[in-house]
């Protein structure tokens, strides 16, 4: 009874409720200094492209805590997220096991994303230069080299960022699934509760098609998939080592 009389807010585990805390502060910061032609922060705490001069270490973690001020959106369906699996994760794990599980996952999917990036950057290249008379990634780089492009490497290097807590996000999603696999959720649109597992297969299903497809750009698909990598690994070891022991509905 005096849990179910406790307040919406007081009601949010500790770690789960600084973690909102935070996003949104830093949001509502971001979009501040642009409104008065401050410092862009995403500048300086999103994840940067590493050949890029305006990466460094600390935004494999500061990344994750940044959001698109553009679409107020991207916050919006990450922090409900956060709260949908936090507060129950974060009983299940501790809080301090969670906070390094929600650490590690964003960043597995920061050197995720940071693979995808030195992977496909070169035709990414050929996208971001619209000059005449090229027409392969070669061209493109010979023109930055002799000065015709009206940019330089390191300009188009920097220009390859992504910030968000989605990649820490997916890993959470990923813990819900695999503790209480069995566990029925309703999820908008569907009018039918669907087994958390399932739940899950399906996501990674779709956002391995949409990075593939490229039909959703501008979104770092790669990126949650990174997330939810690391969330398996994460649990699986805990789960093998005894960290994690199963109890009457999943484990605990």
């Amino acid at each position: 009874m005096q849990y179910e009389n406790r307040s919406f807010w007081a009601s949010i585990a500790p770690v789960t409720k600084h973690l909102l805390v935070i996003n949104v502060i830093m949001w509502l910061a971001t979009v501040v200094f642009q409104r008065v032609g401050l410092i862009d922060l995403n500048r300086w705490l999103g994840l940067h492209f590493w050949q890029g001069s305006h990466f460094n270490v600390g935004q494999l973690i500061s990344y994750m805590f940044m959001h698109d001020t553009s679409n107020f959106w991207h916050i919006f369906v990450n922090m409900f997220m956060l709260w949908m699996f936090g507060s129950t994760l974060e009983r299940v794990l501790g809080s301090k096991r969670y906070l390094f599980y929600y650490i590690t996952c964003g960043i597995g999917a920061a050197l995720i994303q940071e693979l995808v990036w030195q992977l496909s950057w070169q035709n990414m290249l050929f996208s971001y230069y619209a000059g005449p008379a090229a027409t392969s990634a070669a061209d493109v780089i010979a023109a930055i080299n002799s000065g015709a492009a009206p940019f330089t490497m390191d300009d188009f290097f920097n220009s390859l960022i992504t910030v968000g807590a989605s990649g820490a996000v997916f890993g959470l999603l990923v813990a819900f699934g695999m503790l209480f696999p069995n566990l029925p959720m309703l999820i908008i649109p569907f009018p039918f509760p669907i087994k958390a597992k399932w739940l899950v297969i399906g996501y990674g299903a779709l956002e391995l098609f949409l990075g593939v497809s490229h039909m959703s750009p501008g979104v770092a698909h790669y990126a949650h998939l990174g997330g939810m990598i690391a969330g398996v690994i994460l649990i699986l070891y805990w789960k093998h080592n005894g960290t994690l022991t199963r109890g009457g509905n999943g484990f605990y």
